[in-house]
């Protein structure tokens, strides 16, 4: 597989042609956000926190910047990392509030989630909006354009980038090499460098030998309902630790929960999560890394409808009591729109399909199977519950 332009290049120039805010963009460690960013900075300027000269630039002020770049209107900057800068929300507001009659294009990037740093400091509240960048996805390689809808025409991915996508993961590295010594190198390095980088940017003092360990057990047990106080137990920790260590995780886009959508079902269940990684391709068990596939599809469509100002999308499950059950569920301002049931080969129609439809309204109910071969058809033409390809699916979404 060939290198490739990314979908939020499309995305980050939509936004700078209709907003004038700043955009911060976040995402896992090697997602691809400096090499997405760098290239908007060729008329202007790229820092990064983590090179000295760069770090020396930020410190010394924002007009030190303004004597660097001049006063032509509509430059664009981009500041990488700079939340490791203890002042970072001060100083991106004094910078943003002196260029603002220059139209300046302010891209701010970070590997943490940037909207999670709101304590302290002066409100940034008006001058931004925020993106999560995600791995690559089956819609993503089937097109880089973005256009303002939730769903687009059904487009065939050739079938190496299909497997390669489903074993190595979305990274880019490690997708575009497409091998498995390289992938195994790759994730021991990046798992790595979150225990000894990452979480101590958060700030605070954490136990890192205990969470890594609640990391191995989330990826022993992906695509599971989250119980605290199992993982209390194994890890020898509080049930307020592991909540937060969970939360520490989220952060840093390790992982990622999906809670219960409870509105108009009787006898739901209500109060437990399931939690996935936010790397499929660390996960062993074929059917748990499949599921898990379609978790982290669906999610960022949601969180890029949501970032792009598309509408109002959530992602759950539904299942009651007497455990009747669908794995996924969109709502889409705030009323059911995709109930989605995720398999690896079965192809015989799930039940609960029709059940939750008929009870939520949600006027797409659907089984996506991964080792169906692409069709040419909109999966979304398709009112009653059905057996649709994965790939056809997905590549229908963001």
């Amino acid at each position: 597989m060939a290198d490739m332009k990314r979908i939020y290049e499309s995305i980050i120039t939509d936004h700078f042609q209709r907003n004038a805010e700043m955009l911060f963009i976040s995402g896992a460690r090697q997602v691809g956000k400096t090499t997405t960013t760098r290239g908007f900075a060729t008329e202007g300027l790229y820092l990064d926190w983590d090179v000295q000269e760069d770090r020396s630039d930020i410190i010394q002020g924002q007009r030190h910047l303004s004597d660097r770049l001049g006063a032509s209107v509509g430059q664009t900057i981009v500041f990488d990392e700079l939340h490791k800068f203890a002042d970072w929300k001060n100083f991106i507001k004094g910078f943003y509030d002196l260029h603002r009659p220059l139209a300046w294009k302010t891209i701010v990037t970070g590997s943490t989630r940037l909207d999670t740093y709101r304590k302290g400091g002066d409100s940034l509240l008006g001058r931004y909006f925020h993106l999560q960048m995600f791995p690559l996805s089956t819609a993503e390689l089937a097109r880089t354009e973005f256009s303002p809808q939730d769903v687009h025409s059904p487009e065939k991915i050739d079938a190496e980038a299909w497997e390669a996508l489903l074993e190595f993961g979305g990274f880019p590295q490690p997708l575009l090499k497409a091998e498995k010594r390289f992938h195994r190198q790759w994730r021991r390095t990046r798992q790595d460098r979150l225990f000894q980088e990452d979480i101590r940017t958060l700030g605070g003092a954490y136990d890192l030998a205990k969470i890594e360990l609640l990391a191995e057990l989330i990826l022993l047990n992906a695509s599971s309902s989250l119980n605290h106080s199992s993982y209390a137990r194994s890890v020898r920790a509080s049930v307020e630790s592991i909540q937060r260590w969970i939360t520490l995780l989220q952060q840093l886009s390790y992982c990622f929960t999906i809670r219960p959508w409870t509105k108009n079902i009787a006898r739901s269940i209500a109060k437990e999560p399931r939690l996935y990684l936010g790397d499929w391709s660390a996960i062993a068990d074929p059917g748990k890394r499949n599921e898990n596939f379609i978790a982290c599809s669906l999610l960022k469509a949601v969180e890029g409808w949501n970032d792009t100002g598309l509408g109002s999308y959530s992602l759950h499950y539904v299942r009651t009591k007497e455990k009747r059950e669908v794995d996924f569920l969109i709502t889409k301002d705030n009323a059911a729109w995709l109930l989605l049931e995720a398999k690896t080969s079965e192809t015989d129609l799930s039940p609960h399909l029709d059940y939750f439809q008929k009870i939520t309204g949600a006027p797409h109910a659907l089984q996506a199977v991964i080792n169906l071969p692409y069709q040419d058809i909109d999966c979304f033409s398709v009112k009653a519950p059905a057996v649709v390809p994965a790939q056809t699916l997905l590549s229908q979404l963001l």
